[in-house]
């Protein structure tokens, strides 16, 4: 028996299953990762500069298979799984082009005669633990920096993308990295404990939820480990004011339906301004209800299934206890089987278990406003603080609210702008660390001061 295997959510068929690995295929690829270790961390900015640039080319010539995989995998849509695709390329692009920025010297200014630099020096093998939603992405934000800095990658996908996992380590193979330098291995949970406890492991990044992250964190903690975590999100989508609100009405179903609703920085509680709301909810409600949940291969779906049936049935019993708590349906809330229809909930209030948790599916949460600190309120009131998003067009008040969230990211009249160069991570309990941009290139790295007379 195995927990890695390809079922297609929208089908319900298991189509393929991959054997866990054992505990001497476990030994085998930690003892790989280290030996790979010294010889790609001693390795030039530019040779590895040009391996992790045809890691990325191989990306792009192979987007239509690995796309193919990913809408098997876990039912996201074939025009967003190609996307998906190219987007890690540029991911992994955006690290060989900048390496030099990556791994130069940063002279500082001392007090005193001498010279001080901080050179930047590889921690050795890490290990990543990355989740379902996106399968290539994940990937690329962990592992093109690491490898960019000299670090080696030891990678466990979730159990439902193992084809595509061994997609991504043939394209690593393929571009030329040295044995070692990224190898993928179907672990169990056990396993992964491990490797983050084995010494020759320097670190451990997860993406995932809450639980899986404290569940990480602990293991490392206890042998003193770096760990960096990317967790969930409840995302606060702000509108006070605007000129179009039909746009805005369309910005907010593109960010509620992004990648089926799962994405952990997706819009999913939408905090509108009282003399607003009535005419935003009618809009929004209309235009959810417009989208129906069909084929993920067909290249005009919008929306797909959930990842799996229990993601589903996980997401209609949220939705049903709301309701039952005294929650208003809007719109939704019904299944066939992973196919989750767009719903809408409103009147939810804090003594509801929706308040407080994450919608992982096409399911929104509306909230009247008073005002502008009201609605800051209500953003600031989860445990969550991943991303947000704010439409006004006082650009004072932007950077008011701006200020006053309690997130790692806020976006300003503007959805889906992910871009490799820019920052993400939250906090609270969405996560300790920053992914993408040139900070996702700190987060596992020896700082080595030299200090000269």
């Amino acid at each position: 028996m195995t927990d890695y295997a390809v079922t297609n959510p929208a089908t319900g068929e298991t189509v393929a299953t991959y054997e866990t690995a054992t505990d001497a295929q476990i030994e085998d690829a930690v003892a790989r990762a280290h030996a790979a270790a010294s010889a790609w961390g001693a390795t030039s900015p530019a040779d590895r500069a040009a391996v992790i640039r045809r890691i990325a080319e191989l990306h792009r010539e192979r987007k239509d298979d690995l796309g193919a995989v990913i809408v098997k995998e876990m039912g996201k849509p074939i025009v967003a799984a190609v996307g998906e695709v190219e987007f890690a390329a540029d991911i992994i692009e955006f690290y060989a082009d900048n390496i030099e920025r990556i791994t130069g010297d940063q002279p500082l200014d001392i007090l005193g005669d001498g010279t001080a630099v901080i050179r930047r020096a590889p921690l050795g093998v890490l290990l990543g633990i990355m989740p379902w939603n996106f399968p290539a992405y994940q990937v690329a934000r962990f592992a093109a920096p690491n490898l960019a800095i000299g670090n080696t990658i030891i990678l466990k996908h979730a159990p439902q993308c193992p084809e595509s996992a061994a997609m991504i380590e043939g394209i690593y193979a393929d571009a030329g990295l040295p044995d070692g330098a990224y190898v993928n291995v179907y672990a169990t949970n056990e396993q992964a404990a491990t490797i983050i406890a084995d010494p020759r492991v320097h670190g451990v990044s997860v993406t995932g939820s809450e639980r899986a992250g404290a569940a990480v964190a602990e293991v490392a903690g206890r042998n003193l480990k770096k760990v960096a975590l990317e967790l969930g999100g409840s995302d606060p989508f702000i509108v006070l004011s605007t000129d179009d609100l039909d746009a805005v009405v369309q910005n907010a179903v593109d960010a509620r339906l992004d990648n089926n609703g799962q994405s952990c920085n997706g819009a999913k509680r939408f905090i509108i301004a009282d003399d607003l709301y009535d005419a935003f909810v009618e809009k929004f409600v209309a235009a959810l209800a417009a989208v129906d949940a069909t084929d993920p291969t067909q290249e005009d779906t919008i929306l797909g299934p959930l990842s799996s049936l229990a993601a589903a049935e996980r997401l209609q019993e949220q939705v049903d206890r709301a309701v039952a708590q005294g929650a208003t349906l809007l719109t939704g809330g019904t299944r066939e089987g992973a196919f989750f229809a767009p719903t809408v909930l409103a009147d939810v209030t804090a003594d509801m278990d929706a308040y407080q948790e994450e919608l992982f599916g096409p399911a929104a949460v509306v909230y009247r406003a008073a005002n502008e600190a009201d609605a800051v309120a209500i953003a600031n009131g989860t445990p969550f603080g991943l991303g947000s998003y704010v439409f006004t067009t006082d650009a004072e008040q932007a950077e008011r609210v701006a200020d006053g969230i309690e997130a790692g990211m806020v976006y300003v009249n503007l959805v889906l702008a992910d871009s490799p160069e820019l920052p993400f991570g939250g906090v609270k309990r969405s996560g300790t660390s920053r992914e993408l941009g040139l900070l996702a290139a700190d987060e596992f790295v020896n700082k080595k001061l030299i200090r000269k007379a």
